[in-house]
């Protein structure tokens, strides 16, 4: 069984920054691209960074190109997304998940707030 465990989010003010990790479990974790999506009430789920199953190479989407790094742990089945510079419209729930999505399955997501 598939599961996604996601952490870190939280309430952090414009500029700051938050690091989130995804446990991974249920599926061959080395082999899978991984990516980090976000969501918002009443939009679709979007991309946000992805990595390849070794980490060696990475891609974002332009919003964030420059100040979120995606990075991964094999050995501890865990992604993480190292978010800086953070701004307003950062806010969504993220997501973990592999790249691109191959089942139904998901996380209960980690909300980031960025507010003054």
């Amino acid at each position: 069984q598939v599961q996604l465990v996601e952490s870190g989010g939280g309430l952090v003010q414009p500029g700051g920054s938050l690091r989130l990790s995804c446990a991974a479990s249920g599926f061959t974790f080395s082999i899978n691209a991984m990516a980090w999506y976000r969501q918002t009430p009443g939009k679709e789920r979007e991309l946000v960074a992805s990595i390849s199953s070794s980490g060696g190479s990475t891609g974002y989407t332009d919003s964030v190109k420059g100040r979120f790094a995606i990075s991964r742990d094999n050995a501890k089945n865990t992604v993480y997304l190292q978010m800086t510079s953070l701004k307003p419209e950062d806010t969504a729930v993220y997501y973990c998940n592999t790249q691109p999505v191959t089942g139904t399955d998901w996380g209960q997501g980690t909300q980031v707030t960025v507010s003054s």
